[in-house]
């Protein structure tokens, strides 16, 4: 049988139990790949089971067997017939069979672009914490600068060495 058809349900379930969208993500990409083995057992016993009936119809019939033909260009032409239909199988599951490839090529790089968006993120996640944690350390900073600098002040505004001001 041949397995004709671009995908197998991509996309992603809606996030039913487990611990949410993770569990509906694994539960869908477990089953994305259960589909995408069965076309590839699908498509690959085609092509043997086809190249296998095309080398059987091309068998040179045993003259010693005692049968006779009773029209060998009618016999010749039903194993052209026969071996053209079992070629344009065999054709067609390995179409499926790249277009298969294709589908996994393509599933690779966008789940590369997923797990590089969320390593993106992440850092992202991580230098807004350290930006945060470094504006506080600032803000701290500046503070102890201020209270240090009204303490000089007031130690200088009451120092009686203070030198007066030529006006």
């Amino acid at each position: 049988m041949m397995n004709k058809g671009g995908g197998s349900g991509g996309g992603m379930a809606g996030s039913g139990g487990g611990s949410g969208p993770t569990a509906a993500a694994a539960a869908a990409a477990l089953q994305k790949q259960k589909a995408l083995l069965q076309r590839v057992e699908t498509d690959i016993t085609s092509v043997v089971d086809n190249f296998t009936q095309i080398i059987n119809v091309a068998r040179i019939a045993d003259i010693d067997n005692g049968t006779k033909v009773s029209d060998p260009l009618m016999k010749n032409s039903q194993e052209a017939f026969m071996m053209e239909m079992r070629a344009s199988r065999m054709v067609q599951a390995a179409d499926s069979l790249l277009k298969l490839v294709s589908e996994l090529k393509q599933t690779a790089i966008f789940s590369g672009f997923a797990s590089l968006n969320d390593h993106v993120e992440q850092r992202i996640a991580e230098f807004d914490q350290e930006a945060d944690k470094t504006n506080r350390l600032l803000a701290r900073i500046g503070d102890d600068a201020s209270a240090s600098l009204k303490e000089l002040e007031s130690h200088y505004y009451s120092s009686a060495q203070r030198l007066p001001l030529d006006i």
